[in-house]
């Protein structure tokens, strides 16, 4: 909290907002750490009840500093009479039309953020060969993020206003949206309010849009009916409030996002000739499961794998070293774990840096101060220290596609995530996969997901040269994989496929 003016207090199990200093930017109420723009969330920014004309922001989120004119979305609070105007606020810019508060209402403000991937940053993996400062992975993930800004209007007198549908005051897109942002529940200039409760939620990852005929598509949020929503979702289901059924020939979009194991299966070439030896063809394999750091996608447990590549090739060592205090190697004053130790032992053919891992210190001489010393050392690839490892049950077959390490990081293209339907007749389907195509490459539709390549057309519904394409639709349920090639040989594609479903009368 950024409070120079003391206008922000609990009183009543509310916080309460009496002021600011006129300066936008100095009195805030911030998230400790930045929220992940990824997967579903929901900031519900609470029951807020206004008690004069204010000005400031309400829930706003920040790629970098807090401020009016750097808030990505957020609620505008501004005076209006007596009164305060709420209007969604978008990359620092009022948008949509302004709803003018009622004095003795209360309004539930929420954000709903739907991005493209579930994670904005890779995950970082460390070994010998790739220290601090050079791990493996790490690299921000693009997406564009779906912004939804609701605000809930509740008359205390009028029950019924408890359930009432919420009320869109911006739905839009922004793209390429940052990864991280600060969240501030508020950036008071001169807020005069209470809040009731704020919560951060991580979602059902589901996005649901409809459109009634001739109109455009629409957002509708997914949740509770206290909470202003429409519908809610199960593992299996979309439910539908029976005060919200929808209409006759009303179009209904649904994006979610599978899941699985994550897995992933990589060789060294090098290595494996070089072990090679007789009847020995040099494959020499372990299957992992990591603990910390997690391996949470498929392309973290690729550079997880290279990571224990690094240390798995090289011979492993461990030991002890016992010496006095005054004998400490490299004439060191102390010696602690995590302390680098260069081990040169000719009659072992042992060369090597190791890491201390223990130090036992037995004070045998108080009065002359000597220590007697017991060093406990390893290099990671006897113990592995930028790792833990943890046991697994794995009830599925281990099948992933086999990369060497070289191919780690180039081997696949981007996924068409905002592939979509644009247009559905009687006989035909038309889609837009979002991108233009690769050079020389294309987009490949198939029935079912599998067979992906040029060497089968069993499943095929065609490969096509251009962003919009026509499908042939046979029945009133038809399913659509899709995946991005280009023009290598062989071609790469993408790592996962996208899935589009048609339920729709004939």
């Amino acid at each position: 909290m950024t409070d120079p003016s003391g206008v922000v207090s609990i009183v009543g199990g509310k916080l309460q907002i009496a002021g600011g200093t006129g300066t936008d930017g100095q009195t805030t109420l911030t998230f400790v750490e930045q929220i992940e723009l990824g997967g579903a969330l929901v900031l519900q920014h609470g029951d807020i009840q206004f008690t004069a004309p204010s000005n400031g922001v309400i829930g706003g989120i920040y790629p970098s500093v807090v401020s009016i004119a750097g808030c990505l979305a957020g609620f505008r609070i501004t005076p209006n009479g007596a009164q305060s105007n709420i209007q969604a606020l978008l990359n620092g810019a009022p948008t949509g039309t302004p709803v003018t508060t009622t004095a003795g209402h209360h309004y539930v403000l929420a954000t709903r953020l739907y991005s493209q991937e579930i994670f904005r940053l890779q995950q970082l993996f460390h070994s010998s060969l790739h220290p601090a400062g050079s791990a493996y992975g790490g690299a921000p993930i693009p997406a564009d993020v779906r912004i939804v800004l609701t605000l809930q209007d509740i008359d205390p007198g009028n029950p019924a206003t408890q359930v009432s549908p919420a009320t869109i005051l911006c739905d839009a897109v922004i793209s390429a949206a940052p990864g991280f942002c600060a969240y501030a529940l508020i950036d008071a200039v001169n807020l005069q309010c209470s809040i009731a409760f704020t919560q951060y939620i991580q979602a059902v990852d589901a996005e649901v849009r409809t459109a009634l005929p001739g109109q455009s598509f629409v957002t509708l949020p997914v949740g509770d009916l206290s909470e202003g929503s429409q519908c809610d979702t199960t593992s299996s289901e979309l439910i539908f409030y029976s005060s919200y059924v929808p209409a006759t020939n009303q179009q209904i979009e649904v994006h979610y996002r599978g899941r699985g194991r994550a897995l992933a299966r990589i060789t060294n070439p090098v290595s494996i000739a070089a072990q090679a030896k007789g009847i020995d063809n040099g494959v020499h394999c372990a299957v992992r499961h990591f603990k910390q750091p997690p391996a949470r996608t498929a392309a973290d447990c690729e550079y997880a794998a290279l990571a224990i590549l690094d240390d798995s090739i090289n011979k492993g060592w461990s030991g002890g070293y016992d010496c006095w205090s005054d004998f400490l190697p490299g004439s060191a004053q102390d010696i602690f774990p995590g302390d680098a130790l260069a081990v040169n032992v000719p009659s072992r053919n042992a060369s090597f840096t190791a890491i201390i891992r223990e130090v036992d210190i037995v004070l045998a001489d108080i009065g002359n101060e000597h220590l007697a010393y017991k060093l406990k050392f390893a290099n990671d690839a006897a113990r592995p220290l930028a790792f833990e490892f943890e046991a697994a049950k794995i009830a599925t077959p281990l099948d992933p596609a086999e990369l060497t390490n070289t191919q780690v990081g180039s081997f696949y293209l981007a996924d068409l995530t905002e592939a979509a339907v644009t247009q559905v007749t009687s006989t035909t389907v038309n889609i837009d996969v979002g991108i233009a195509p690769p050079a020389g490459g294309g987009f490949e539709v198939r029935w079912s997901d599998e067979g992906w390549g040029p060497g089968n057309d069993r499943n095929l519904y065609g490969r096509f040269a251009t962003r919009t394409f026509t499908l042939p639709r046979l029945a009133r349920v038809a399913d659509y994989f899709l995946q991005q090639f280009d023009n290598s040989n062989p071609p790469k594609y993408s790592r996962y496929s996208a899935a589009l479903h048609v339920d729709y009368p004939l």
